[in-house]
């Protein structure tokens, strides 16, 4: 399969794209303090105007920073807008965590992760409660950046915890946890739970705050890819629970379930999954 030729650097790409984050964040933000009407979509889960806000924004700024580039994201999937992808392709979450938005405990992000080859080779989530910004992408150092009313006030290199501290910190979903998850966090006695919501547990991974994310249950490929990426580039990695690294593109489902994701499991230190 051909891999397509971005008409600018993945580097200058990923710094342009901290804008275009920080202006979703922000209308995400305007309704996070407002009464917000909550939606069902047609799969049950919950969708506010925040979604699609920010969807609208990433999507303009993707087309006019790289046209002809397909782009996943999953609104526009949800209501049938499931396009056709190559080698690369973008895939975007508007707000991850919708539930822990709803329930207003901060722990939702923005997510934009660039796919090449079936590998998260890019990616940025933001967590505007938070300020906090993470950035990853493929043979650089992830870094995490600090906000500050919409802008960016410091920038600082991490990295996952290696060797992994034994027993290990294991992080969890906050909304989504499934006695398959329990089960395997009790493969690791003694170990300290953490709960997070999003892809915010990917990026805590990457600051070296937690080793193990367990997911035996559903997501799909924009829940992931961002986060993903982020972790990657600060050392870490995501298998498949037989060990293959987690990959990304269409796996001949129908629709959006195209791009489900199948359990995995999100390690902070490489090592720790081949010890």
């Amino acid at each position: 399969m051909t891999t397509a030729s971005l008409p600018i650097s993945d580097a200058e790409l990923l710094e342009t794209l901290v804008d275009t984050v920080l202006r979703a964040g922000r209308v995400v933000l305007e309704v996070y303090d407002s009464a917000f009407a909550v939606e069902q979509k047609g799969d049950s889960s919950p969708v506010t105007e925040a979604d699609r806000l920010a969807e609208v924004i990433i999507l303009a700024d993707l087309a006019r920073l790289v046209p002809g580039i397909p782009v996943v994201a999953e609104e526009a999937c949800s209501s049938g807008q499931v396009p056709a992808v190559g080698a690369t392709f973008f895939l975007v979450d508007p707000v991850d965590g919708t539930r822990e938005f709803i329930s207003r405990n901060g722990d939702f992000t923005v997510n934009i992760g660039l796919i090449r080859n079936g590998t998260p080779v890019l990616g940025i989530v933001y967590a505007p409660v938070r300020g906090a910004l993470y950035l990853g992408r493929l043979g650089a150092a992830a870094e995490r950046l600090y906000v500050e009313n919409d802008r960016v006030v410091a920038r600082q290199i991490i990295g996952v915890a290696c060797p992994c501290p034994e027993p290990p910190r294991i992080i969890a979903s906050r909304s989504h946890r499934t006695s398959e998850t329990d089960a395997f966090i009790a493969t690791h006695p003694g170990a300290s739970i953490v709960s997070a919501g999003s892809s915010l547990k990917f990026c805590l991974m990457a600051a070296g705050e937690a080793d193990l994310y367990p997911r035996m249950g559903p997501t799909m490929q924009w829940d992931t890819a961002a986060g993903d990426a982020v972790l990657r580039a600060a050392g870490g990695i995501v298998t498949e629970t037989d060990g293959r690294p987690l990959g990304y593109g269409p796996n001949g489902r129908p629709g959006a379930m195209a791009f489900a994701n199948p359990w995995f499991v999100a390690y902070g230190c490489v090592r720790t999954n081949l010890d």
